[in-house]
């Protein structure tokens, strides 16, 4: 059986001369998420979220830790921006067991994203 494709849906509304956002969990899912404005839109796609996406994708890292020493950045930071991105539905993050620890392997959960501005 084949897998069902995970969308992320994201509308920004003009309302009164400034934008509101709304993230939609996945298409059909009735779960809004009231996302303030454009310049946090910004900030959840950014650059290097584009990047911590691209090698979760590529790489398959797994653990947060490792995902950090491959972007070569700070383990805190990179913590920071996967806790958002999970916040919105973007990626999963699976608790593994390794010896007496357990961390967390993120997965990406969603295959598109569809951004639309009404005016």
């Amino acid at each position: 059986m084949a897998s069902k494709s995970k969308t992320r849906e994201i509308t920004i509304v003009e309302n009164e001369g400034s934008f509101s956002t709304f993230f939609k969990k996945f298409y059909n899912e009735k779960k809004e998420f009231d996302f303030e404005g454009i310049s946090a839109l910004r900030k959840l796609l950014s650059n290097e979220k584009a990047k911590l996406l691209n090698i979760i994708k590529t790489k398959k890292p797994n653990s947060i830790y490792e995902l950090a020493k491959i972007l070569n950045r700070d383990l805190k930071a990179v913590k920071r921006d996967i806790k958002l991105l999970e916040r919105f539905g973007f990626i999963d993050l699976i608790a593994e067991k390794s010896g007496e620890r357990e961390r967390l392997k993120p997965v990406i959960v969603v295959d598109s994203i569809y951004i639309s501005v009404k005016l």
